[in-house]
Parts: structure tokens; sequence; C-alpha cells
């Protein structure tokens, strides 16, 4: 009696819209993007080290991984970036997020958004996830909250 609700319908629609649609893939295969990641990722811990912030954070801003297949990636890098802003001083925020390109503030942004939405999650905290988010917003606008809501490459 129920053996229809197991019917996928989107099968036999011509309009259906498919995620591989909405933008173009990642070049790179997965295990690239991998190896890319934590090249970055020893990149950070090397500029962290020496107190280049700003370095650190384009770094890992630059080429950020997106699509299917680079789950791992994209964890890495998520961590990366919140070992970032986890070592920054608050009163250095805004003169960081100020120096950045309005697509590493873009990209920043999607990544202020998947930490605070995995509450509990490593050492992600809320009051450095929203202070960042305060001060990039007031640097880059509303707009870059809307760009990163409309754009359909995930991080």
């Amino acid at each position: 009696m129920d053996s229809f609700r197991k019917i996928d319908i989107d099968v036999f629609d011509e309009d259906v819209l498919l995620e591989t649609e909405l933008y173009d893939p990642d070049p790179r295969e997965p295990s690239q993007v991998l190896d890319d990641a934590k090249a970055k990722a020893a990149a950070v811990r090397s500029s962290l080290s020496k107190g280049d912030i700003p370095g650190a954070l384009s770094a890992v801003l630059d080429n950020a991984p997106y699509g299917p297949n680079v789950d791992d990636a994209k964890t890495l890098t998520l961590q990366t970036l919140v070992t970032i802003l986890n070592s920054t001083k608050s009163s250095d925020v805004s003169n960081i997020v100020k120096s950045l390109s309005q697509d590493q503030q873009d990209t920043l942004m999607k990544y202020i958004y998947k930490g605070t939405a995995m509450p509990g999650w490593g050492d992600v905290s809320g009051s450095v996830l929203l202070g960042w988010h305060e001060k990039l917003t007031e640097a880059a606008g509303i707009g870059c909250i809307v760009r990163t809501m409309t754009d359909r490459r995930i991080v």
C-alpha cells in the first residue's frame, strides 16, 4: 500500500535542478584537495609561530575546498581557520578583516557560519566567532552576508 512513497518523482521531472548544475565543481581531485589543505595547515602553523596572523588567514582563505567528496579537506581547513581565529587578539580583528580581499571576506563569513552551526565542536568558541562576525560585517557590509547565503559553493 505504501510503495508509492518510495518512488523518486524527481527522476521523471525534466525541470529538476541538480546540485552539479548550480556551480562548477572543484577541478582538483579529492586527494589533491586534501594534500593542499594539509600543506596550508603547515604553512599556517609556521605563520602563526612568526606572529603573521594576516598572512596565515589569507593563506587558508585562498582556494578553499568546496564541492562533494572533499569533506576531510573541508574539516581540516575549518580546524586550521579556528586555530587562527582563537589565536588572534580581539583588538587586531578589525585591521585584519579590512586587509582581506572581498572574496576572502566572503569565504571567512562562510567559515564563521559553518563554525556557528557546529555547537560544541572542537575549539570553536561562540564568542570568538560572533566577535569576528561583528567585525567582518562592519568592514564588509551586509553584502558579504548576502553573498555568503546565496553562494552554492559550500565550504
